[in-house]
This record gives structure tokens, C-alpha cells and sequence, in this order.
């Protein structure tokens, strides 16, 4: 795996065909993709955090050297990443634990009755499960954030910085993109109470279709390029009333907060211990965005990814797979083996 300098693009090789977790390559859709003969799952389980039922998907190391949690974006359902969680796991050698942490009633039941949950609380959400779940067992975090969960991560990162050894965020979302159409369009619906509940009722609706036909409805909406566990995470969590609500509502807040510039002091004093992955056409993490953080903290680490994948890598199994080779490798370069 080569040094990462600060500002550089990655170009990530494939791992040893020898890695004790027995991969072996393959290819699909035209990629090089790599798929475990022997995949260790994930386990799913609820957790009460401050009283929130909250949805978990993990795989736990049986002495683990680090935890690496991972936050996901908006959508915040955990099971969009059970590919990256597995695959993460096996390429750093089965010796680290790895959790998901799925955003409060962006769950497949309304455990909450249908409150709404802000981007703040959400945020202290996630800061409580460390709290109740990883502050005193004495093992260092790496915090690994995708989409807006880029944002909590520096959030959660400056909460509590003795814990954490490592923060990555990937597709970042940490300022609103003026450019994009798609985010003005998105604004403009979660802004607006009568536009929000009409999509969520149109998307309650589609959830009371027999399963068979929502699946299809899925998979010629957004390809076939999807993973069944994607497909399968949109029937279960997405077409739910509670869940589009809360959807619509955070980004809401998220649009509010990210309007303000990223927190640049706090970048620079952890410059050493941040680093961020972009792609080429993606308008939640924008190469002008890249730029800027250059610009601004030329010391941080900075790739950018050039295989065809896109801002919801975890929906395919081959994006699921680069990222989580992207993310092990970086940890591996970046904490001491000692400490591993």
C-alpha cells in the first residue's frame, strides 16, 4: 500500500490474493472486485441509546486492537452497508471490531412514534452510544463517516478526541453545493411541510404494494446494479411513513447548518489524523470541495476515487468492496502496527 501524502490521489492496488481471510478476485461489471470465500456477517440487533431504539449492524473481534464505527449518511438505515461492514472487517485481518449505528427512526418500525429527529440530534445520538457503549473499555475508536455522517464524524471527533485515533469521512457532505440542481430541488421539498407530506405519503403508499412488485419497482428504478441487500433496505426501511418523515426533516437541518463554512481551525489542529475520500461526479461531495479543503488545510489527507462508483457505494457489492479497501488501507498506513 503506497504513503499517502497530503493532497494526493490514491491509487489503491488489489490486496494479496494471500490474505488469510481467502479472497479471490473476480470480475463484475467490468471491475476488478474482490468476494470472501469464507465472509464473516454482520449481526443486526437493536440497542437502547438514551431511551431511542437503535438499529446496529456489527462484527465483532474477539480482542480487538480498535473499534472502527462507522456513521452512516442520510438515509442513516445501516443495513445499506452490510457489504462495506463485512468486507472492512476481512481486510483488516479480522483483529478490529466494526459497527454501523443507524440514525434514530430511520428504522424499519416507528420505535419513536413519529417524533423528528434534527442533524443536532443525531448527532448526539451517535455521541451517546460512545458514551454508553465504547468509553470505558479502554479501546481507541476510528471513526469512519459517509455523506452528511462525514460531518458527525468531525463533530463526534471534537467531543471526544482522547478516544478517537482516526476520523475518515467518504463522499463527504460538509457544505451546501450552490451548483447543484439536485440539492436546490431536495432543499425546496424538505423545506416545504405540504411537499414533504405529500412524498411521504406517495412513498407510504408504494410501501402497502405486495413485496414482489415493490422489489420490482426497485430494482427498475435504480438498476440492476444494485445489490439484493440494497433492494432489500429500500423495501424494508425506505418506503416507510416515519422513515421518509425523518428523511426529509434532518436533511432539512442539514441544509440549514451545512450553509455555514466547514469548521477549518479544527481541521488544521487535526490535520494528521483526518483524511477524506471524493469521487469524480458527485454533488454532496464536490471536487470543488476537495479543492477548498486543499487550499485550506494542505496538510490533510485527501483521494479521490476514479473506478465508476458512486456517492451510495454501499448499494452495489462492487463499490461496497473498493471503499472498504480504501478505508483498510488507510488505517493501516496511518496507525502504527503496534498500536493494531
Amino acid at each position: 500500500m503506497p504513503t499517502i501524502y497530503p493532497c494526493f490521489v490514491l491509487s489503491l492496488p488489489l490486496p494479496d490474493p494471500s490474505h488469510p481471510a481467502s479472497i479471490s478476485a473476480r470480475k463484475e461489471m467490468g471491475q476488478d472486485v474482490l468476494q470472501s470465500i469464507s465472509k464473516r456477517h454482520a449481526n443486526f440487533r437493536l440497542c437502547d441509546v438514551s431511551s431511542y431504539t437503535t438499529e446496529l449492524l456489527e462484527v465483532q473481534a474477539g480482542d480487538p486492537t480498535f473499534h472502527v464505527l462507522l456513521i452512516p449518511g442520510n438515509p442513516g438505515v445501516v443495513s445499506f452497508y452490510k457489504d462495506f461492514v463485512e468486507s472492512l472487517y476481512e481486510f483488516l485481518g479480522g483483529t478490529v471490531s466494526v459497527t454501523a449505528v443507524g440514525h434514530v427512526s430511520h428504522t424499519k418500525k416507528d420505535w419513536e412514534h413519529g417524533r423528528l429527529f434534527s442533524l443536532q440530534e443525531q448527532i448526539n445520538h451517535k455521541m451517546d452510544f460512545i458514551k454508553q457503549e465504547l468509553q470505558n473499555n479502554g479501546i481507541p475508536i476510528v471513526l469512519v463517516g459517509h455523506s452528511i455522517g462525514s460531518y458527525i464524524c468531525i463533530e463526534l471527533f471534537k467531543r471526544a478526541p482522547e478516544k478517537v485515533r482516526y476520523c475518515i469521512g467518504l463522499y463527504p457532505f460538509l457544505a451546501l453545493n450552490q451548483e447543484s440542481k439536485a440539492q436546490a430541488i431536495i432543499g425546496k421539498i424538505a423545506a416545504s411541510p405540504t411537499l414533504s407530506l405529500v412524498i411521504c405519503f406517495i412513498v407510504a403508499l408504494l410501501g402497502m404494494l405486495p413485496i414482489c412488485a415493490l422489489r420490482l419497482i426497485v430494482k427498475q428504478s435504480f438498476g440492476k446494479s444494485w445489490s439484493a441487500t440494497a433492494v432489500d433496505s429500500v423495501c424494508s426501511h425506505l418506503v416507510k411513513y416515519h422513515t421518509i418523515r425523518n428523511i426529509l426533516f434532518m436533511a432539512m437541518t442539514e441544509f440549514k447548518k451545512l450553509s455555514e463554512a466547514p469548521d477549518w481551525a479544527f481541521m488544521r489542529a487535526k490535520c494528521d489524523k483526518i483524511a477524506f475520500l471524493f469521487g469524480v461526479d458527485d454533488h454532496w461531495g464536490p471536487l470543488q470541495m476537495h479543492e477548498e479543503i486543499c487550499k485550506e488545510v494542505p496538510e490533510i489527507a485527501l483521494s479521490i476515487e476514479r473506478e465508476g462508483h458512486t456517492h451510495a457505494f454501499g448499494c452495489t457489492e462492487a463499490g461496497s468492496l473498493w471503499v472498504a479497501q480504501y478505508v483498510a488501507g488507510l488505517i493501516k498506513n496511518q496507525i502504527p502496527r503496534s498500536s493494531q
